[in-house]
Parts: C-alpha cells; sequence; structure tokens
C-alpha cells in the first residue's frame, strides 16, 4: 500500500493517506491489498471497496446505486459516475462521508449481511447425499 501511495507526487500522497486511514479506522476488519492496480479492501475474501488517486482527483469505488441513493444529499457536490465518486484533490478529504460510505458498503457487502436460507424441504426436492458413477 505504501508503494501506491508513494508512487504518486508529493502533494497527492498526503490525501491519500487520509483516505486509506479512514477507510481502515470504518472498516479495521478489512483485508487490504492492491487489485486492479488500486488499494482494495476485502471482508471475508470479497472487495468490497476501492480507492485510486489521479491527476485532478481521487476516486473511491464502487459507488453502486445503493451507495449513491443513501449519500444522495452528500454526494451532490461531487461527481458520481459509473460506479465512481470522485473527489477533487483541490478539495479537503470529506473523511466523514468517506467513513459512512465505507460503513455502509460493509453492512451491505454479501460477506457480512446473513442471507436466509429456505429449508431443503422448501425447495420442492430432498436433498443430494450422494452421487456414484460407475
Amino acid at each position: 500500500m505504501s508503494h501506491y501511495i508513494g508512487s504518486h507526487p508529493e502533494g497527492v500522497q498526503g490525501t491519500l493517506k487520509r483516505v486509506r486511514s479512514t477507510i481502515r479506522k470504518a472498516v479495521p476488519s478489512a483485508e487490504e491489498l492492491i487489485s486492479y492496480g488500486m488499494p482494495t479492501y476485502k471482508l471475508r475474501g470479497t472487495p468490497c471497496l476501492y480507492f485510486a488517486g489521479w491527476k485532478q482527483h481521487y476516486s473511491l469505488y464502487p459507488a453502486t446505486r445503493q451507495v449513491v441513493a443513501a449519500f444522495k444529499d452528500d454526494l451532490a457536490q461531487y461527481e458520481v459516475n459509473k460506479g465512481t465518486i470522485r473527489f477533487p484533490l483541490s478539495r479537503p478529504v470529506p473523511a466523514r462521508l468517506i467513513e459512512r460510505i465505507a460503513q455502509f458498503v460493509r453492512r451491505k457487502s454479501p460477506s457480512v449481511r446473513r442471507r436466509k436460507r429456505p429449508p431443503v424441504k422448501a425447495l420442492g426436492r430432498p436433498p443430494v447425499t450422494a452421487l456414484v458413477c460407475n
């Protein structure tokens, strides 16, 4: 992670460090790694959040329809497009907003959400116990 942040211009590194620390604070149980060439946060093996630095902005991914709807008013001042929230480098890091988004994504992550599965009988077929092939 330090290598990724260190590969950006000095003026951008502080911003990326702040974004990183904000996400780590919001989702301390997430595994942190580089995937698709950018910092990635996984919960129970499933990627749930990414961020990346660019020339004029830094981005937070994924901006799902659920995220955009839940934070519609807060995100109105930022560019939101195709699963990406773009924050201009020229403005302070909205740490509280990023923290809230990370917590929201964590709560909505399929790896965290408990799914109710119907009992086998409700599916209308008996459970498969074994298959033998000769």
